[in-house]
């Protein structure tokens, strides 16, 4: 684990933060197949110096995004360095990132989303079975959403994912990812309430119960594709190594990307099975979309162009980030891998196995640079051109954030941003397409800035 450059107090509070974290996402400590020391430094990966970002005041997010509060930058430039023209889009090396914190300080948050609605609110969702809200420069005392009676917690288990129906501003509908007492996934779906457009109601419509052989990797992050379809991440059941093959099992829900359609009923179902999944009609379950994962704690979609990018949590040597193009299917039908290959290596067998069939990452890190990835996403805001088509993406226990080309080539070596003292649980996007990020050390929200350098 990487020493960042804070308080003694910060750092026992950030340690205990990546504990947690570890345990949310199931990295390397959820159980390994033996122990394995780490591999060197992956190649071609770019390091900056340690950040401190902890403790940043709040600030009013409706200001000029030049004022920041904090700076995650590359090594100082030298004098002789020659000054370039400022990219108009990202460009390796030439990107500076920087946080500012929302208002509010939230309990154990994994995620920060928004409605699509035209309000401009931020949506934080705490792990324990509540879901806050942040609107302008007030983080609201009364949640949006509170179930915790429902949802077991903690470890990897709690309210894990949100998603706001493409048509949320007139049909008040909205979906979400918790274990329930006994430790299953839950998806629901819950409306706002008539009254107060800051409040949902608590009658739920459950849609599907996966039962959960182990208590970790349960993923648990949902988001809708620009088909209008909701895609839902599961984890390969838990314990270590995937022991019952489930990733690649078809008929099994576990170690998949699912998807469904939540405007449509098939006879008792509350959504329909959409004809094009890759398996209607042949051999697997009709709602898998992609498959061959461990955990794939967060995936996203760009804005632009559809491209479904998945960050998948490795066991004990790797983790890595996965691309799928709108233009090659967006993940209709593939195979990541898991439990044959973990990253680029093989698993198991630990040698020799086979790649057929198999899509290979776009981007992989060693466990000597972190142990649990965040996937993220591609900035297409407007407000910081110089990181418009970089995919940001970060490891929850070194605290380092890297980014690769949204456009770029198939696989590529991820450049590093930052090393901060975050205990990154997730990555967001507000609704004019500003990135942010989930931090269980300080249980705060950060709003991400991208210059050029």
């Amino acid at each position: 684990m990487t020493i960042v450059k804070s308080p003694g107090n910060v750092r026992v509070r950030r340690l205990a933060a990546v504990l947690a974290m570890m345990a949310i996402v199931g990295g390397c400590t959820s159980g390994s197949a033996g122990p394995a020391a780490p591999p060197a430094q992956t190649p071609g990966v770019t390091a900056s110096p340690a950040v401190d970002v902890v403790a940043v005041p709040s600030v009013d997010l409706t200001a000029d995004p030049s004022v920041e509060t904090r700076a995650a930058t590359a090594a100082p430039v030298g004098a002789t360095t020659r000054i370039e023209a400022v990219p108009a889009a990202y460009a390796v090396g030439h990107l500076a990132i920087s946080f500012a914190r929302a208002p509010g300080s939230f309990s154990s948050p994994v995620l920060v989303t928004n409605a699509h609605d035209g309000s401009g609110r931020l949506f934080v969702v705490e792990q324990g079975g509540r879901i806050k809200i942040i609107s302008g420069a007030t983080a609201l005392a009364t949640p949006f959403l509170d179930i915790h009676t429902l949802v077991s917690c903690c470890d990897e288990r709690g309210l894990l994912g949100l998603a706001f129906d493409p048509a949320y501003k007139t049909n008040g509908r909205f979906y979400v990812d918790y274990t329930d007492k006994s430790g299953n996934t839950v998806i629901a779906m819950y409306r706002r309430t008539t009254s107060f457009v800051n409040r949902a109601s608590t009658t739920q419509t459950v849609l599907l119960h996966i039962a959960q052989p182990y208590s970790n990797h349960n993923g648990g992050m949902l988001a809708f594709g620009k088909d209008g379809y909701l895609y839902i991440a599961m984890g390969d059941g838990g314990s270590a190594g995937d022991p019952g093959h489930r990733a690649q099992n078809k008929n099994s829900l576990l170690g998949k990307i699912l998807r469904i359609d939540v405007n449509h009923h098939t006879g008792s179902l509350h959504y329909a099975i959409p004809r094009t999944n890759p398996f209607v009609g042949h051999t697997g379950d009709d709602r898998i979309w992609s498959y061959g994962l461990r955990n794939p704690w967060r995936f996203s979609f760009d804005r632009s162009t559809g491209d479904l990018w998945i960050g998948d949590v490795g066991q004990n040597r790797y983790e890595e980030i996965d691309r799928a193009t709108a233009a090659s299917g967006a993940g209709r039908g593939r195979n990541y891998g898991w439990r044959t290959l973990e990253g680029r290596a093989c698993y198991s067998p630990s040698s020799g196995c086979s790649t057929s069939g198999k899509t290979s990452p776009i981007a992989v890190y060693s466990h000597s640079l972190g142990c649990a990835v965040i996937g993220g996403y591609v900035y297409r805001g407007t407000r910081f051109a110089a990181m418009t088509g970089a995919y940001l993406f970060g490891d929850d226990c070194s605290g380092r954030i890297w980014a690769l080309r949204a456009n770029g080539a198939s696989s590529q070596a991820p450049s590093q941003l930052a090393d901060t003292s975050f205990a990154i649980s997730s990555f967001g996007e507000a609704e004019d397409g500003t990135l942010y990020l989930t931090d269980l050390a300080s249980g705060g929200v950060f709003r991400i800035a991208g210059t050029s350098k």
